[in-house]
């Protein structure tokens, strides 16, 4: 089973999660109406959470009741990666005559339940001390430069990061020797950059493993893949000065531990909209460009791997094994989800989970959670539980008077559920497959009763495999060339059809036009005003049998095409008067 905790105007509960979906009693039910804050240790065996009263810690596998801190007004939980500790943090006040507040983060020894340390936090934003994994450091971004603490003693600071104004930093998931990637925004005409460390070599720029700066950027987001070679870079502005977009802009950056960077060269102009490094850390996705948006797998030489097309989605997410990767549009989006077989680049399933909030992969790889969460959305409030082949197997929505605030899976760690083969055929769910079909679009009576003809603004481009293909080293070819590539093979068609049809002999019967091109296909009439003459009416000829060409596959032409064609006897019988002038 893998339990699911649920927080709403309903109160904090647990769900047993796939096959049976009833309430789990390994958790005792806390029905008020105050729970601000929810978390789930690394390991999935811990869980805590604000009631408006207290702070509760229990033991998820045995039911047990461990701590419970006087700490009504809490807004932010979080365990360090080994359990050791508990961080809580409320929202920071100052005291009436002014003077200053108390401090408001506090980190707690689980062991003995006792307050290791106070901080002052004012902000929210990266509230949460930041833990390696095996909590030989911790860290904190204090005025602008990072403390770094050793084995969880709080008292001492063990090391201290300069920089100019450090704004943001993230440390490296996996094992010992911790790194820590830093973003330093420009100032004064000097470009942002970011660096990545080793701790706890940061004796100036030389110690650095990697820098990269770059202009356009008012905040940064920084991704570590697991294996802790890389970080990829997303730079955004607040505003796109060329105004194309109401977004900002952003560029994606790659900078590699060992010294290299680069630029993600995306293919289509727009906004990122997301980045997502695959669980192998050898390969990452990126979503972007204006709807309907590309998303593209690149390798860490930032080459692109493969090319989903274009379609509405604006998230990538991962299976935790890395094998299946969904792409989907959230938010201001239908909800559509395309489900992949990341090693056969094959489509699974494509399901809808319309007015969607929230995407989560169970830890097993075979489920999905999707949901409907206030204060996003107020109505239809609930969960969805899906295999990844697209069928629902639960659904649960909450009564319409009544609120879901947040649905999460309990974690666990890597390597207890082993990967599975990849499913494409659907497994048997509960409820119908995948939301509902498309609504019929708008017809005025005039067209009700004729055929119906393609009514896109655009054609969504097709996926496409990237890799160069075997026996050419060649790399993929850009959108230009691809363009010309088309034109050229157009072209060598065209000129093989015209051959064909010289070679049928008189049975075929040409319009007038064809016969006198190739009757008399090269005369001049020693005027060269004549010849100029007898070249623009060939060429407005050709248009128009293209044009005709046209008309016949069913294009609706317009009214100076439609008249360009009334012209044609006319043209003709100027070309021929010209021509038997001669």
């Amino acid at each position: 089973l893998f339990p699911l905790a649920v927080r709403g105007s309903e109160g904090l509960y647990m769900v047993n999660g796939p096959p049976s979906f009833t309430e789990s009693t390994a958790f005792q039910r806390d029905s008020g109406k105050n729970c601000k804050a929810v978390a789930f240790s690394k390991d999935g065996s811990l869980f805590a959470w604000c009631n408006g009263e207290k702070v509760n810690v229990v033991n998820v596998t045995r039911a047990e009741l461990l701590h419970s801190f006087d700490l009504p007004k809490t807004v932010c939980l979080e365990f360090s990666p080994k359990n050791n500790v508990l961080a809580t943090w409320q929202v920071y006040a100052t005291a009436k005559d002014g003077a200053a507040g108390v401090p408001n983060l506090q980190l707690h020894e689980l062991r003995t339940g006792k307050c290791l340390k106070s901080f002052m936090q004012k902000k929210m934003q990266n509230w949460c001390p930041s833990w390696a994994d095996d909590e030989s450091i911790c860290a904190r971004n204090v005025n602008n430069e990072v403390h770094f603490f050793e084995n969880n003693n709080f008292n001492t600071i063990a090391n201290k990061l300069h920089l100019q104004k450090v704004s943001d930093f993230v440390l490296s998931p996996g094992a010992q020797p911790a790194k820590v990637a830093v973003y330093v925004p420009g100032s004064k005409g000097a470009p942002s950059f970011v660096r990545l460390y080793q701790y706890p070599n940061f004796g100036g720029p030389q110690s650095a493993l990697a820098n990269r700066s770059f202009f356009k950027a008012d905040k940064v987001t920084m991704l570590w893949n697991k294996k802790a070679t890389a970080v990829l870079v997303v730079a955004s502005t607040e505003v796109d000065k060329s105004g194309a977009s109401y977004y900002g802009e952003q560029t994606l950056h790659y900078v590699g531990a060992s010294g290299e960077s680069a630029v993600v060269q995306l293919p289509k102009n727009g906004p990122i909209y997301d980045v997502a490094w695959s669980p192998n850390s050898v390969e990452f996705c990126a979503v972007y460009g204006f709807m309907p948006a590309k998303a593209t797998v690149f390798n860490l030489k930032c080459d692109p791997v493969f090319d989903f097309g274009t379609g509405p989605r604006n998230a990538a997410y991962y299976s935790p094994h890395g094998h299946i990767l969904v792409l989907a549009g959230f938010g201001n989006l239908r909800g559509q989800m395309e489900v992949w077989d990341v090693k056969n680049y094959k489509l699974i399933s494509k399901p809808v989970a319309s007015d969607s909030t929230y995407f989560a992969w169970c830890p097993d790889g075979e489920h999905i959670v999707t949901a409907t969460c206030a204060p996003r959305l107020r109505v239809s409030n609930g969960y969805k539980i899906w295999h990844y082949t697209g069928s629902v197997l639960h659904s649960h929505e909450v009564p319409s008077d009544e609120e879901m605030w947040q649905v999460f899976w309990q974690p666990f760690l890597d390597g207890v559920f082993p990967e599975r083969a990849v499913r494409y055929q659907a497994v048997p769910g509960d409820l119908p497959r995948a939301g509902p079909g498309p609504a019929q679009a708008y017809r005025p009576p005039a067209l009700r009763n004729r055929p119906v003809t393609s009514s896109k603004l655009h054609e969504d481009e097709p996926p496409q495999n990237m890799k160069p293909q075997l026996g050419g080293s060649d790399k993929p070819l850009s959108k230009t060339a691809l363009k010309n590539q088309r034109k050229h093979e157009a072209k060598k068609a065209a000129k093989q059809e015209a051959k064909a049809d010289a070679h049928q002999g008189p049975a075929q019967v040409k319009t007038p036009q064809n016969a006198l091109q190739n009757t008399v296909p090269a005369v001049t009439t020693g005027d060269p005003e004549v010849d100029k003459k007898i070249k623009n009416l060939k060429k407005k000829l050709k248009a128009i049998e293209q044009l005709k060409e046209q008309a016949a596959a069913g294009k609706q032409l317009e009214k100076n095409q439609v008249e360009k064609i009334q012209k044609e006897a006319a043209l003709l019988k100027e070309l021929e008067d010209l021509e038997l002038g001669v």
